[in-house]
């Protein structure tokens, strides 16, 4: 394993991050806040409790895993459209990188800038008092696991996208519409019918359930079925992307 070259393009990478750190950092960071302040505190203070719990303790960890996909997603599709459209990719080429090597670079990089995120929104959440982490291990494992899985997928957007306003087809037309539809401020009891089921046909549902259970300890669903998710996406999703890295699908253009 080229550990060398693993770790200069991590530490170039989190240079290139921290260089915008006001668009990368402050920026959801504060969204995050107004979220947590408008829907959890202010309104949460007149409406009653929701699955056993407070409303700010509900929607605090779907805020949270919102703002972990997103950093993650913007982190790897952006870096890697960029290299893309600036040539560098070239550079990593030609050095003495596997594929696999590559994609977990990239892989990595985002995931540290999502586990941040993450860091930040936990305080924030602790500052509102909405924080209780039930199972420590399984927290640290699951917002490991949603940071890898959407910087796969940020990565197949930065191969495919050729321009840059198609870097936020994705973020706005797929995951925006079902992070918000996945139970994030609802509870799944308030749906019935056809509803009922298009929700739980929503994989980032069992994502926030799965979030939901491992801070409260409490989930309306079982909650292997989003760790389920999570892994069977993130092996898919690994195996896809080295292969399109091998085939040199929009990198050799």
């Amino acid at each position: 394993m080229n550990t060398i070259g693993i770790l200069t393009f991590l530490r170039r990478e989190m240079k290139r991050i921290w260089r915008v750190k006001v668009q990368t950092f402050a920026a959801p960071l504060i969204a995050a806040t107004l979220f947590i302040f408008i829907f959890g505190y202010v309104l949460g203070r007149s409406i009653d409790m929701v699955a056993g719990v407070s409303y700010l303790a509900f929607v605090f960890p779907g805020i949270l895993t919102m703002y972990m996909i997103s950093a993650a997603f913007e982190s790897s599709s952006n870096s890697l459209y960029f290299a893309r459209w600036t040539r560098a990719i070239h550079e990593l080429l030609v050095a003495p990188f596997s594929y696999v090597e590559m994609v977990g670079s990239y892989v990595t990089a985002a995931t540290l800038r999502s586990l941040l995120i993450g860091v930040g929104a936990l305080a924030i959440g602790t500052a509102f008092g909405a924080v209780t982490i039930t199972h420590p291990f399984l927290f640290l494992l699951t917002g490991i696991g949603i940071a890898v899985v959407f910087s796969l997928a940020g990565l197949i957007v930065g191969l495919w996208a050729q321009g840059f306003e198609q870097l936020g087809v994705f973020s706005t037309f797929v995951l925006t519409p079902l992070t918000y539809l996945g139970g994030m401020f609802y509870s799944l009891d308030l749906l019935s019918g056809t509803v009922r089921q298009i929700t739980l046909a929503n994989p980032l549902f069992h994502i926030i359930d799965l979030m939901r259970y491992v801070t409260l300890g409490t989930a309306q669903v079982d909650p292997r079925i989003g760790g389920l998710i999570l892994l069977g996406t993130a092996t898919a999703l690994a195996i896809l992307v080295v292969t399109l890295f091998q085939k040199g699908w929009r990198i050799r253009e």
